[in-house]
């Protein structure tokens, strides 16, 4: 009597579950809702997609197929993440199939189990008989257990989504940077050009004893410079595209331009619905550990016609069961508050992305404007050149100017495209969902 009057709390409390699984009660399998969130191009496989079976009445399965790309069709940027999806090597893939498969076996959790038994008597011999047991009453485990099964199946999807993610920006930040040092080698290589031809002035002007030898000197060593940084430059772009086609499986060299990106539709962040999943396992499992404590009841019968029915607990009771049905009260609390500083944490990294790439698209545009005035101002001594006004060490050194303005452009225009990247895998819209 003291035993069950202990007991009793812990019996009546609910963990958001079902309430009793059993044969008799909330044992069979509830119907699957259909999925309204999923556009029907989003419901159909894809190659080499893992079809999510299982879980159609799944609100996070739901989401994350429907979610949209902010890659626009047809860009280079398209191009690259749909070269590096199809040669993914898809272990996420691998782990989200093992997780479907268990839950499907957890569907039949609730039906009689049946199997041998073997023991040695005290003469020596061998008894077998098969055995048959059928849970009637199991405080919610059963139930639990399908829950949980399905909650892995969740997260599973969620990690798929999200390497698929994190695999197409590794790519495009790969070729962001070989665009940014092939852009960054031609402007280099124009400016040894004309650098040049201020070389053979300057070194006539040494050999008719018109100019003196330490001017030549330093423009040789600025040429120098610009050389050296425009090798570094081609070499990085090489190591970039070699990196990429290894990735992609397959040459993407000839591309070149960066892709634009659409505006991302409004959608939880992948880190708010991986807590979501997590949540949804914690209380599973806390469900699974509280139907652990509590007393079941079980029917039994064997081939040799023995049946009957017992009661079943997997821990006994003790002074701190109470404590312990206390604790697993709080999970569901817990569980809510990951969830909340989860979407705290994404939101507030996805406003100072948002406004960081919007500080650097307004720093590449006034670049722009000071590359512009820098060009003006070489046109204007050039003029002032040929007219006999200005000497060439001061066109050389405004070229320099002109060419470190344009430099610092083409870093301002591709830490601007990086950020909007960035901000695009914050949000968890590179890969479309769907084909995913």
């Amino acid at each position: 009597m003291i035993i069950a009057a202990a007991m009793l709390p812990g019996c009546t409390s609910d963990m958001g579950g079902d309430g009793v699984v059993s044969r008799f009660v909330g044992g069979a399998p509830k119907a699957e809702a259909p999925v309204a969130a999923a556009s029907p191009a989003a419901l159909k496989p894809q190659s080499r997609s893992a079809e999510v079976k299982g879980a159609e009445g799944s609100a996070i399965i739901s989401a994350l197929q429907a979610r949209p790309s902010v890659l626009l069709s047809g860009t280079p940027y398209s191009r690259v993440a749909d070269a590096v999806i199809a040669s993914d090597a898809r272990v996420a893939e691998a782990e989200l199939r093992v997780a479907q498969m268990r839950a499907q076996a957890a569907k039949y959790n609730w039906m009689p189990r049946i199997g041998p038994r073997v023991s040695l008597t005290s003469l020596g011999d061998f008894v077998a008989d098969l055995v048959i047991n059928q849970v009637l009453f199991d405080n919610g485990r059963k139930v639990a257990e399908r829950d949980l099964a399905k909650a892995n199946v969740e997260l599973a999807a969620v990690t798929l989504v999200e390497d698929g993610n994190k695999r197409v920006f590794d790519a495009l930040a790969l070729y962001v940077r070989a665009e940014e040092n092939r852009e960054l080698s031609a402007h280099l290589d124009r400016a040894l050009k004309d650098m040049a031809h201020f070389e053979w002035v300057m070194q006539e002007r040494v050999n008719g004893g018109v100019s003196d030898m330490s001017d030549l000197n330093v423009l040789q060593q600025k040429l120098a410079a610009m050389r050296a940084r425009s090798s570094e430059a081609r070499e990085a772009t090489g190591t970039a595209m070699a990196e990429l086609n290894a990735m992609s499986g397959r040459s993407l060299s000839d591309l070149r331009g960066v892709g634009g990106l659409k505006a991302a539709t409004p959608a939880e962040a992948l880190g708010v619905i991986r807590a979501r999943a997590e949540r949804e396992r914690t209380l599973a499992e806390a469900r699974i550990s509280r139907a652990s404590h509590l007393p079941g009841l079980a029917a039994n019968a064997d081939s040799n016609g023995n049946y009957g029915v017992e009661v079943t607990t997997d821990q006994l009771f003790s002074l701190g069961t109470m404590a312990e049905f206390k604790a697993i009260e709080a999970v569901r609390e817990t569980a809510d508050r990951k969830v909340a500083e989860a979407r705290e944490v994404a939101e507030r990294r996805i406003e100072a992305q948002s406004r960081q790439s919007q500080a650097f698209r307004r720093q590449a545009e006034e670049a722009a404007t000071l590359t512009a005035r820098a060009k003006s101002n070489l046109d204007l001594f050039r003029a002032q050149y040929e007219g006999g006004q200005r000497q060439v060490m001061d066109v050389v050194g405004t070229y320099e100017t002109y060419a470190q303005a344009l430099e610092t452009e083409i870093e301002l225009k591709y830490k601007a495209a990086r950020a909007e990247l960035e901000l695009a895998r914050l949000k968890g819209a590179l890969a479309e969902g769907a084909s995913i």
